[in-house]
């Protein structure tokens, strides 16, 4: 059997603007918004980790590339997710 996983208590200060988004989307879902937020982590987290496996993927075909024109695409796509637009 599994253990359940253990969690730390933490303590976040958050914008106003930012608190009464997430009192909204917590009635919305009929949750608490410490359940949101919790969620929105771990999305963010989730996202972040999506963009460098992306990163990666496109510094591989790069690095691959012979096609002047194709490299310099993926220069321009990698200087955006590093740098924005």
């Amino acid at each position: 059997m599994t253990q359940p996983e253990r969690v730390v208590r933490q303590s976040v200060s958050l914008p106003t603007r930012v608190a009464r988004q997430v009192k909204t989307l917590a009635e919305r879902q009929r949750t608490s918004a410490n359940r949101v937020i919790v969620n929105l982590i771990e999305a963010g987290l989730e996202a972040r980790e999506r963009e460098k496996h992306e990163f990666f993927a496109l510094a591989e075909q790069l690095a691959q590339s012979s096609s002047v024109s194709e490299q310099k695409r993926l220069k321009e796509e990698l200087a955006r997710m590093t740098f924005g637009e």
